[in-house]
């Protein structure tokens, strides 16, 4: 009798020992705190200005990734980005979003800074040479090849948006088809847990 009074104990002094461990916050995109990827970036934003993740250090980043021309997902992501900006209201100046593009040869910084400030004035576009868009793609894990079309030619891409927290860590990954009715909260829950 006292094997099973000792383990039911043992049992119950670790379920009430977990229940005092703070619990971390809950989601509604994919938890990727702790991931070892999507540190880094070295781009320049649509005004020519040199950026790393460092220069937005005590805000929230949505990092997405696209290019002007794309015909349907891009534009998608960011009205719904512009969607949740203004559901944040003055909590909106707490975090930037930042589009980077995967086509930098079509994407001028002149074209990039038009592009997003139709979506919300306070968008970024980010840019760099083939190089720097390869290396800052392949740190987050996306995706991208130019594909023939006609004369032109169009970009396939990954299409998922990333979170940054105000201390520069990877926290979310936010599906595209998401986005609207997922990161607003998420966006308010990492705010208030600072």
């Amino acid at each position: 009798m006292t094997t099973i009074w000792r383990a039911s104990f043992a049992l119950l002094a670790a379920a009430l020992l977990a229940a005092c461990q703070p619990a971390g916050p809950k989601f509604k995109s994919t938890d990727l705190t702790g991931a070892d990827y999507g540190r880094s970036l070295a781009l320049a934003d649509h005004n020519g200005k040199p950026r790393t993740l460092a220069d937005f250090r005590g805000k929230l980043v949505v990092l997405t990734f696209g290019f002007t021309h794309c015909p349907d997902i891009c534009p998608t992501i960011l009205a719904d980005l512009a969607g949740v900006m203004q559901s944040l209201g003055k909590d909106a100046d707490r975090v930037q979003v930042l589009f980077v593009t995967v086509d930098p040869e079509r994407d001028t910084p002149e074209l990039l800074a038009k592009y997003v400030a139709a979506f919300e004035p306070r968008f970024l576009g980010l840019y760099g040479n083939a190089e720097a868009t390869a290396r800052t793609a392949k740190e987050f894990k996306v995706f991208y090849e130019k594909r023939k079309s006609g004369e032109s030619y169009s970009v396939d891409h990954s299409a998922q948006s990333y979170v940054i927290d105000a201390q520069g860590r990877l926290r979310l990954f936010v599906r595209h088809d998401r986005i609207a009715a997922d990161l607003g909260d998420d966006l308010k829950t990492l705010l208030r847990s600072g």
